[in-house]
């Protein structure tokens, strides 16, 4: 038990010592973790020579990851993404499979070897992505929605996958254990969701009478259902991910997530940790070349697959691009793949160590593009416009003149879009959710799809006559790019933009922004208004209450909800 101990904390202080190191190179935490891991492993320290703790430690990390996950995917948002994300993944899936199969054979592999190779390389790290989507605070944004979508089915199919493999190799018959497994898991399902629907409601109620009931209930509810759902043959992550999915409705559901993130951070590194130590280098002089190409084409090909797919789906380039970096590298279930292949003797074991060094090229250099992203994509934005369908109707709305234009229109956008529509002039909606758009579209409201980072869209519009534009999106870039492109052709009209930071806003404005959108102050000075007015009319609480009552009612039936990454 001692010694278990000892081997923990040291392995802490190598984290914290490589973790410091990559702060002050201004490098990806997660790198460190892997690097950490690679050196406490059995090629240097060796120090997880017992690392049945730190196994457990992961499992529940990735249990924690997921079922956070999951407190953000309500029904409605399964909805709304649903059909993108189940053809964006199947879609990449199939064609990352066919290129990699023809790609080995190319380089000389034999037939067996290239699938087990090409069906590697399709399935990319949910839990590595899911953290680095958490940290931008991505996880609200469309293609953050729609990467955790396809990466969910991803994770699916490698789990069917691994299934029929595993039951290969203790001599069982692959199919029979995939279907009994399905029904048990769906037979849960039935069980259970009525149950969060009619039980889970009032427990809810009764635990969050005290904030540390609530925190173990939270824990106990989704450890409990990963364990479950092990127990039935599943896996972790599809328990942990349907505990939070069950939840995600709740009223505590903000609570819950926050009080969990410190407990996800902590035994999340444990998982890359475990990761890092199983890197395995072993004969790879001899597959340089494979290596190489093998990596290129996962960190280019694999998002150019999924921005060709969400293209022709008729979402924007930046949005395809986004979601595409999240494909960028493979997963912990490929190198599982890999090993079960080993395992039944269908491959060499240097085949794992191929896989392996493929692993830790990808994952770095996808966790480098995703952190980057908004700077990548501003240099290459131009060379992306083949990703995205041209939309012959708008080219008509364009030329028509606008008083008033809202780019951005869900939550903020909202109210301004009923002032617009309230004001009876012309006005036009640009928003880059083609689910949103065609929505509005049908309730008669002028609205065309597009990306305020594609400026090029911004100019076909008539501006000759516009009096005011509103920008709701946060992003500075973006809005910096937009100031400048209006009052260099129109200082006439009015620009309004938004902000996260003060700083950004003193920028905007020397930029000549008419007025700058802080979310986070407006409450509080709005809510100053009122105590000024209730000095001059009693009755303005009431009135304030019934109004706002009937705004949240429609903005519920729109779909709209406060982002759950903000109070996590």
């Amino acid at each position: 038990m001692q010694e278990v101990f000892i081997q923990l904390c040291l392995t802490l202080l190598i984290v914290l010592g490589v973790s410091f190191i990559m702060r002050i190179l201004k490098q990806p935490l997660i790198i460190g973790y892997i690097f950490a891991g690679i050196l406490v492993g059995p090629f240097f320290f060796n120090l997880l020579s017992k690392s049945e703790t730190f196994t457990i430690f992961s499992e529940m990390g990735i249990a924690f990851l997921l079922f956070l996950v999951g407190l953000h995917l309500s029904p409605k948002v399964i909805k709304d993404v649903g059909k993108i994300s189940l053809i964006t993944g199947i879609g990449q899936i199939v064609f990352t499979s066919a290129i990699g199969y023809a790609i080995g054979i190319l380089l000389g592999f034999t037939p067996i070897v290239a699938i087990y190779i090409a069906v590697a390389l399709t399935f990319s790290s949910t839990i590595i992505i899911m953290k680095l989507l958490s940290d931008k605070d991505a996880l609200e944004k469309l293609y953050g929605k729609i990467s955790i979508g396809f990466l969910l089915v991803q994770d699916l199919i490698a789990i069917m996958i691994l299934i029929v493999l595993s039951a290969f190799s203790t001599g069982s018959g692959g199919s029979s254990v995939l279907i009994w497994t399905l029904v048990k898991g769906g037979l849960t399902l039935a069980i259970f969701f009525p149950f969060s629907y009619f039980v889970l409601p009032k427990l809810t109620d009764f635990f969050a009478k005290s904030s540390e009931f609530l925190f173990i209930f939270t824990i106990s509810w989704g450890l409990g259902f990963s364990a479950l759902f092990v127990f039935l043959g599943l896996s972790i992550e599809v328990g942990a991910l349907i505990a939070g999915i069950l939840l995600s409705m709740s009223p505590y559901s903000y609570e819950m997530g926050s009080r969990l993130r410190t407990l996800r951070d902590f035994f999340i590194i444990s998982f890359f940790i475990i990761l890092g130590s199983q890197m395995v280098f072993a004969d790879i002089k001899e597959f340089i070349v494979p290596v190489i190409i093998f990596s290129l084409f996962i960190l280019i090909g694999n998002p150019l697959i999924v921005m060709t797919l969400m293209g022709f789906m008729g979402y924007s380039k930046k949005t395809g691009f986004m979601a595409g970096l999240t494909v960028a590298q493979i997963s912990e279930f490929s190198l599982i793949l890999v090993a079960l292949g080993v395992k039944v003797g269908q491959l060499p074991q240097h085949i794992l160590s191929l896989v392996t060094i493929i692993g830790l090229i990808t994952i770095a250099g996808s966790t480098y593009m995703i952190i980057y992203s908004e700077q990548i994509y501003n240099k290459i934005s131009g060379l992306l416009s083949i990703f995205e369908r041209k939309n012959f109707k708008e080219k008509d709305i364009l030329k028509k003149q606008y008083k008033y234009i809202l780019i951005g229109e869900n939550r903020i956008g909202f109210s301004i879009m009923k002032s617009f529509i309230s004001s009876k002039k012309d006005y036009l909606i640009i928003d880059f959710n083609p689910v949103r758009v065609k929505k509005l579209c049908r309730q008669g409201i002028n609205c065309i799809y597009g990306d305020a980072s594609n400026l090029e869209l911004i100019s076909d519009i008539n501006l000759q006559n516009t009096e005011l534009i509103v920008s709701t999106i946060p992003e500075k870039e973006i809005n910096m790019a937009i100031l400048q492109m209006i009052k260099g052709s129109n200082s006439k009209t009015r620009l309004i933009v938004t902000a996260r930071r003060i700083t950004d806003a003193f920028e905007l404005y020397k930029e000549g922004a008419d007025y700058v959108i802080l979310p986070h102050f407006l409450g509080g000075e709005y809510v100053a208004n009122l105590i000024k007015e209730f000095e001059k009319d009693k009755g303005i609480y009431k009135k304030e209450k019934e109004k706002q009552i009937r705004d949240l009612k429609e903005r519920l039936k729109e779909g709209q909800e406060y982002p759950k990454t903000r109070r996590e």
